[in-house]
């Protein structure tokens, strides 16, 4: 929480990222290679939010502790995955972070496809990103059907942790926050008291673009 206070527009990609993916879904960097360009990229947190899987986290955990006991800095790395919902009838995602692995809550958001049904429901996604002790964040908010003014306030009621601030919605090569949009969506966080993160949202090969 502490952490993702301090988040702004240069936060990001070199030191924070809370939103990337492996080939566990639709990235194209297998678990080591990430954590491994993470760490040469010198990341202080790290969050890999593969489609509907943690999967790739134990491999990537298990390299930073042997990392570290050779006296390496390393990157904490988070809990995370990105989950499909419906939010006031529109599909978006939803970035878990930092919940217990393996808990039983989101099992059914971790089998590599969305969840249909009464568990497609944001309100019922944010509840068992909750019960496994994660925070809820509205990925990328511009990006949908609907305006993200209307997304964050509903978002803000059925009790989301925060929203993506700070995203690339140009998807320049080398990643690079939508200035006047970000600006709009961190200020309305702000004012309802949520939570701000950033991510490249990379699939590629370079952590640094998407």
């Amino acid at each position: 929480m502490e952490v993702l206070a301090q988040v702004g527009p240069d936060s990001c990609p070199s030191k924070l990222n809370f939103h990337c993916h492996t080939v566990y879904s639709d990235g194209s960097l297998d678990p080591l290679m990430l954590i491994q360009q993470a760490s040469s990229l010198g990341l202080t947190h790290l969050a890999v939010t593969d489609h509907h899987s943690s999967h790739a986290h134990a491999q990537m955990l298990a390299w930073l502790d042997k990392r570290r006991t050779t006296g390496f800095c390393v990157p904490t790395l988070w809990s995370g995955m990105e989950i499909s919902a419906l939010l006031k009838g529109c599909l978006v995602h939803i970035l878990a972070l930092g919940f217990e692995l393996n808990h039983r809550a989101l099992s059914p958001y971790n089998c590599g496809a969305a969840a249909v049904g009464q568990p497609l429901r944001a309100e019922a996604v944010v509840s068992a990103i909750h019960q496994a002790g994660g925070l809820a964040v509205l990925a990328h908010p511009a990006r949908y059907r609907l305006g993200y003014k209307v997304l964050i306030e509903e978002a803000a009621r059925l009790g989301f942790d925060g929203g993506e601030a700070w995203y690339d919605y140009n998807m320049l090569p080398t990643w690079q926050p939508s200035s006047l949009i970000c600006e709009a969506i961190d200020s309305q966080l702000s004012k309802l008291g949520l939570l701000r993160t950033c991510g490249t949202d990379s699939h590629g090969t370079d952590l640094c673009g998407r």
